[in-house]
Parts: C-alpha cells; sequence; structure tokens
C-alpha cells in the first residue's frame, strides 16, 4: 500500500515533540552592541554531551530536490540534537517521526519551514536527510565524538512518498 504524506506549515506548538522551531519571531530580542545589534536569546535547545560528545558546526551544501520524492529510508542521532538553519532565504521541508526503535509510518509528518527559520532535531528523532527546494548551503549544529550516533533504517516493503508543490 502506498503511503503519501503531504507536508503542513510548520509552527513552534506543532512541531515541538520533533524539536526546536529556530525563528526570532514572537521573541523579544536583546539590544547589544550599544545599540548597533539585537540578540535573539535561546532559540533551540542544542543537546550534545551525550557520551562526551562536542558540539560542532558544519556547512552542509544541499542538491535541489525533486517532487514527489520517493522516501526510502529515515535515519536518528539518538547522542546528540541536529540543527539546520538555511544560509540564504528558502523554503526546506521536515520528515520526521517520533522516538523508536523503527520509524511508525502513521506517525511520520513533514513540515515545510518557510524562509528565515531553521529547525533543531532533538536526539533520537527520526527523520529523512536534508530535504531542500534549491541548492543551497545549511548551517548544521550537530554532535562529534565516539559512540554510535546515526542509525538508519531502511523501508524494504513500504512505498512511502512525499509530495510537495511551492
Amino acid at each position: 500500500m502506498k503511503t503519501i504524506i503531504k507536508p503542513k506549515e510548520i509552527t513552534r506548538e506543532n512541531f515541538a515533540i520533533y524539536g526546536d522551531l529556530i525563528s526570532s519571531d514572537s521573541i523579544k530580542p536583546i539590544d547589544i552592541n550599544a545599540g548597533y545589534a539585537k540578540r535573539f536569546n535561546d532559540l533551540a535547545k542544542i543537546n550534545t554531551s551525550k557520551d562526551k560528545g562536542e558540539t560542532i558546526i558544519s556547512i552542509f551544501s544541499a542538491l535541489k530536490r525533486s517532487f514527489p520524492m520517493k522516501i526510502d529510508m529515515m535515519e536518528k542521532h539518538p547522542l546528540g540534537s541536529q540543527a539546520f538553519v538555511p544560509m540564504k532565504e528558502t523554503i526546506f521541508l521536515t520528515f520526521v517521526a517520533p522516538p523508536g526503535d523503527v520509524p511508525e509510518i502513521k506517525k511520520i509528518q513533514s513540515f515545510i519551514i518557510p524562509p528565515k527559520m531553521g529547525v533543531n532535531y532533538k536526539p533520537g528523532i527520526w527523520h529523512f536527510p536534508l530535504i531542500s527546494t534549491e541548492e543551497t548551503n545549511f548551517l548544521v549544529i550537530d554532535r562529534k565524538g565516539s559512540g554510535k550516533n546515526l542509525v538508519i533504517h531502511k523501508f524494504e516493503k513500504e512505498d512511502i512518498v512525499l509530495e510537495y508543490e511551492k
């Protein structure tokens, strides 16, 4: 049986089970640098210290995805969170499922992340790798260190499709 997933608009509330919506919307900034800058504090809960992990910042150079898109696997990082922030104004998508031994197909959701926003997955959240709607770079904050921090589940018999139209 084919499962079709259509992404919905993301909000802090509907994404909270999976992690943080990284956005300055509705956040009161702090004036800094003698008033020449504003600081929007505490936008995501970065969690990378399990098993003596370190927090690192990387750049992922993403290719544009085509839709409809077959979903043949999901991954999770049980030892650390993983944040994605586009380095230019763009739309990207998430494809997520709650923690567990395997992703539960009936609980899979997809979200549209509008320009000027990012996401931070909590440790153990199932997700499909980066789904960019154009070729662009993403700032990625995640964990480096020992331990098994990548678990991949391949969908062998399931027919899962992500449908998205701009």
